[in-house]
Order: structure tokens, then sequence, then C-alpha cells
């Protein structure tokens, strides 16, 4: 398996549609090809989404371990996304009938609109710093980026900016933050790729 591969099964494992794969290809890996040699691609390292779908008794066991330990709080969507990044081939339908077997008063709360979520817990000032963008004025060539300490909701940054696409940005406002405040978190919660990037903590 080559480069090309070898990246595109790593899209591909994120839940990522034939259209995001080859958008993420051309944005950040300078890759440019059509999505007929995409499918020829996936085809060639074994790569499916409808073929050789995993036992359901596996995918039922996954979704009873997720549930126990995330609640009830998310829909067969996330539930069919976190299969899927973990390896498992099952359609959401399946995921779906599964969940309403597994849990079915989780599937009623939602139904109605009742969850009880999960309470929010920060040890202390610092400890997280969440980041996120707001890209509803796209149209208009504005993105907004902030950031707020999670502890005690103090708004670290607020800035807009003509895009969303370069990571050197937030990594910019980050890094005058960190200068500015003369600290840094434990760790910074982003919401691209749902990733959590812990930092050495220098008080």
């Amino acid at each position: 398996m080559d480069d090309r591969d070898a990246i595109i099964t790593v899209y591909f494992n994120l839940g990522l549609s034939n259209r995001e794969i080859l958008c993420c290809l051309a944005s950040y890996n300078g890759i440019v090809i059509s999505n007929r040699t995409l499918k020829r691609i996936t085809k060639k390292v074994g790569l499916y989404r409808r073929k050789l779908h995993t036992d359901i008794i596996d995918v039922a066991l996954f979704i009873n371990n997720i549930i126990r330990g995330h609640g009830n709080t998310d829909g067969y969507r996330w539930m069919h996304l976190k299969c899927i990044q973990s390896g498992l081939v099952v359609s959401q339908t399946n995921v779906r009938l599964l969940m309403g077997i597994i849990d079915p008063e989780g599937v009623s709360l939602r139904r109605r609109h009742r969850l009880r979520r999960r309470r929010y817990q920060n040890p202390g000032p610092n400890y997280v710093w969440h980041v996120d963008g707001y890209d509803k004025l796209a149209p208009y060539g504005i993105y907004i980026h902030g950031c707020v300490d999670g502890f005690s909701r103090y708004l670290i940054w607020l800035k807009a900016n003509y895009t969303n696409k370069n990571p050197n940005v937030v990594a910019g406002y980050y890094l005058d933050a960190i200068r500015d405040n003369k600290r840094c978190p434990s760790v910074l919660r982003t919401n691209w790729w749902r990733n959590t990037v812990s930092s050495n903590r220098k008080d």
C-alpha cells in the first residue's frame, strides 16, 4: 500500500464520505483525483461501506459498551459514525434497530426531547480551553474564531478572520493568548476532527 492509499484509508476509517475524502486530499495532501479513481482505490484496498458487513452480534456488543460508558444522549447517526471509525461495517438502519433493542429508554427520551444531559465538570481555571468557530457569516467572507476557559467561562479570545481553512490562524491566536495571559491550558479541546490535544502546562 503506497502513501496515497494509506491516507485514503485513514480518511475512510474516520467515516468521511467520498466527497469529503476528495476535498481533504486536495486541501491537505495536494492529491487531486476523481471520484471514479477514489472508488477504484477503495475497492483495491478492501474498503467497503455496504459489503462484508460485520457480524451483527459484534456490532450489538460494541453499541452496548458505548452506551454503558457514554450514556444514552447520542443518536444512531453518531453511533453509526463511531462504528465506522472502529472498523465495523454496518448500515445506519441496522444501528438504529439495534439501539431500539438495546436502549429503548434512551430512544424514547430522544424522541420526546427529554434527555438528561451529563453535567459538565472542570477541575479549575486554565485546565481546559475550548476552541470553536462560527461559519454562519461565511457567505460574507467572515469567519469567527473563539476560545473560552471551561471552568470560569472567561473569554480567552474572539476574533474574526477571512478564513477557517488555515490552521496557522487559530494557532496564532493560541500563541498570542499564551503570551498575553502568561499561562496555557493543560488540555486544549477543539471541534476540528473531534480531537483533544494535551499541552505541557507551565504556570
